[in-house]
Order: structure tokens, then C-alpha cells, then sequence
């Protein structure tokens, strides 16, 4: 019998290394999801929110060729914190099911040692209760901002408002199981996904 597999939460704030170390365990086999994407699947048409976004928010949100257009109604949920609430218990639950049947389907697949879940919002959300271990990848803000300016093309001005709207990475280090520093060289980070690895168990190939 198949042992079942591991699953991984792993989060941090913006520029923080997230996407390497997921690419890197991608790349040795891990099974990943984007939370993120997961999400943003839930608005498309024949989705599990589709419809209750049009009837909660109206016909004014969709584009003419049936989909939700997401910059219309950003501008009506981040104008009214009540309309914000009405979004998230649409999509929250939404996201969360379709997110535990990728799991599911993931722990069916052959051989398979770990499953990472990438989510921003980790610790706010039901799917940390999803997961054996929970990593938080960090790094200074020096680091980050010149990240966000010279890999992502932002203005220094936009790239320290994203710095700033997002709540402090130390909170999520203290509820992080395993904090990966990613200020360092690849190299450095690569023995720090090891070090994790092996305080979880996990062998990948």
C-alpha cells in the first residue's frame, strides 16, 4: 500500500522566495498547487462561483465574452467592506473545495512522497488544516524591494507600497513550522530546503 504523502504549506509575503523554493521542489517531484490560481479558476464560466458572483454583484461584471471582469468588481468589493465579505464567502469556499480535490487527485498519483500548497493567505485560511508542516520563506526588505524593481519591472515607489500593504513576514514566521532565508545565495537556500526536508522526513529524488 501506498504511504500516504506529505503536504506541505508554504507561504510568504511578496518577493520573499516562494516561487524558487517551489520550483525547486517541483523539480524533484513534489506535486504543487497555486492557491492563488486556484482561485482565480472559481471565476471562470461553468465554475463553482461563477454564477453566485453575477447574482450577488450583477450583469455589470461580466465582459461581453462571458467572463468576470475581476478589475470591475475590485472596484466595488474594495469600496465597501460589506461587499468584500460577500465576495470572500462566495470564493473562499469555492477555492477551499476545489483545492481539497487537487489534493485528493494528488495523493492518488503514483510514488507520490510531497504535496505543496502555495497560499499567501495560509494561516487565514481552512487548508492549513490540510497540512503536516507549514514553511514560511523570508528574506530582508532591502532584498525584496530590489526584487520587485529590477525582476518584476515596478517603479520603486509601487514596488515599497506592495512591501508595506502586506502584513509583517516575521508574524508569519512565528507560526511557521520551518523559515527558509532566502537573502542568501541560491546555494544557501537550497541547504536550508534540505535542512527542511529532513526535519520532515521527506526524501525526494
Amino acid at each position: 500500500m501506498q504511504n500516504k504523502p506529505f503536504i506541505l504549506g508554504l507561504t510568504g509575503n511578496i518577493a520573499s522566495g516562494k516561487s524558487y523554493v517551489l520550483n525547486y521542489l517541483a523539480g524533484h517531484g513534489a506535486i504543487t498547487i497555486d492557491a492563488d490560481l486556484v482561485a482565480q479558476q472559481c471565476y471562470l464560466p461553468g465554475k463553482p462561483a461563477y454564477n453566485a458572483l453575477i447574482a450577488r454583484f450583477g450583469k455589470d461584471i461580466v465582459q461581453p465574452d462571458g467572463q468576470i471582469d475581476r478589475d470591475t468588481l475590485g472596484k466595488i468589493v474594495f469600496a465597501d467592506p460589506a461587499q468584500l465579505q460577500a465576495l470572500e464567502a462566495i470564493v473562499h469556499p469555492a477555492t477551499t473545495n476545489a483545492i481539497k480535490t487537487l489534493i485528493n487527485e494528488a495523493r492518488m498519483v503514483k510514488d507520490t512522497k510531497l504535496i505543496v500548497l502555495e497560499a499567501i493567505k495560509l494561516f487565514d485560511s481552512d487548508m492549513l488544516h490540510q497540512c503536516d508542516a507549514t514553511w514560511v520563506t523570508i528574506a530582508d526588505n532591502e532584498t525584496r524591494l530590489m526584487r520587485l524593481i529590477q525582476g518584476r519591472g515596478m517603479d520603486p515607489i509601487s514596488a515599497a507600497k506592495r512591501l508595506n500593504a502586506q502584513s509583517p513576514q516575521e508574524e508569519k514566521a512565528k507560526l511557521a513550522d520551518f523559515v527558509i532565508h532566502t537573502d542568501g545565495s541560491f546555494e544557501e537556500t537550497i541547504k536550508q530546503i534540505e535542512t527542511g526536508l529532513e526535519k520532515s522526513g521527506i526524501r525526494l529524488s
